[in-house]
């Protein structure tokens, strides 16, 4: 008797899983054989619970899924990202997985594992310490009340997002567009060095492609979101959409660093990015009461002109970012003002 229920037991998970199987989505199933050879690591779902002690230290959620703490055999610290049960195709996970799995840049996140079994999906990142940007800019995270990163620091991160991007633009044989820079979507290891991550809604294309005809949808955040992205009237879709994103993200950044009232600068009333402009143009010093050096006035001003240049309404306009890591480089006194910005809609929370 205990053998024959021991046999119905084996068929069933037997039929269960060929069930599981055919109902992968055949484009995924076709990208994981592809990939079954090549890093990342594919793991299955019982050791995924068995890293994270099932699933017991939350490190974050939002519309994507969970964020868990584990910890591999080899003792490495991991991030885990456990997908909702999605019923597209899997578009972004394959993005994901295709797009981060073939990179490897100090400012993009490495993406160490995956899983992919039946609905279960899941991603396996190294452990960022420092969390995402977005809660030093706004300070809303109690445990780090009071904790300002210094403008030495911003600045540096902000370098080290354009070297990731240019690194995803330019440095791999297939160009990444990553289509949702924000703050939420960049994370600090321990040392406060920023990687880009988050590739769920990237896309791959032909390094000699400039333009890009097969984006059918708006993708992005909102306030982030380059206007030709939802409007082909403002211009082509190409890699100058991330370098809108980066733009709005690096005013936020001295935003945020300035204790501008985020109430305020989210109103139709007052436009954070025209604030800047006005500061710029008027040839305004930072308040000493900011307790702000000249050089630090400097690498501030330097931050402003960057953004703004990045966020010119006319994709033709803004500079690559190539031409942005030049920016850095030079004197932000050689920098040449960019022209007044015209649109005029702030960044929104996710």
């Amino acid at each position: 008797m205990l053998l024959l229920l021991l046999f119905i037991f084996i068929c069933y998970h037997r039929i269960k899983t060929r069930h599981e199987s055919s109902s992968y989505p055949k484009d995924v199933e076709a990208f994981i054989r592809n990939y079954a050879s090549s890093k990342p690591c594919r793991f299955r779902y019982a050791t995924l619970k068995k890293i994270t002690t099932s699933f017991k230290y939350e490190l974050g959620k939002g519309g994507y899924g969970n964020v868990y703490k584990g910890r591999l055999t080899d003792g490495r610290v991991v991030a885990v990202k456990v997908l909702n049960e999605t019923k597209g195709n899997g578009e972004e996970f394959i993005n994901e997985v295709a797009s981060i799995g073939r990179t490897s840049h100090v400012n993009v996140v490495t993406l160490l594992g995956y899983v992919y079994e039946g609905k279960k999906r899941a991603l396996i990142y190294e452990y960022m310490p420092n969390g995402s940007l977005e809660k030093f800019i706004h300070g809303t995270t109690p445990s780090l009340k009071g904790q300002i990163l210094s403008w030495e620091k911003l600045y540096n991160i902000a370098i080290g997002i354009a070297r990731g991007l240019e690194y995803l633009h330019c440095g791999c044989n297939t160009q990444i567009l990553h289509f949702d820079i924000k703050p939420h979507n960049i994370l600090l290891d321990k040392d406060f060095c920023p990687k880009i991550s988050d590739f769920g809604l990237a896309k791959l294309y032909n390094r000699e492609k400039s333009i890009l005809s097969s984006i059918m949808h708006a993708r992005g955040t909102i306030g982030y979101i380059a206007p030709e992205v939802i409007s082909r009237n403002f211009g082509p879709v190409s890699h100058k959409s991330d370098v809108y994103s980066y733009g709005m993200m690096i005013l936020e950044m001295v935003g945020g660093r300035k204790n501008v009232d985020a109430r305020a600068a989210r109103t139709s009333e007052i436009y954070f990015p025209r604030w800047v402009y006005k500061h710029i143009h008027d040839n305004e010093e930072t308040s000493s009461a900011d307790n702000i050096t000249e050089e630090e006035n400097h690498v501030v001003r330097k931050m402003m002109i960057v953004g703004l240049w990045c966020i010119q309404t006319n994709p033709a306009h803004r500079p690559s970012i190539s031409k942005v890591m030049e920016m850095f480089e030079g004197d932000s006194a050689a920098l040449e003002m960019p022209p007044k910005p015209y649109m005029c809609s702030p960044p929104s929370s996710p």
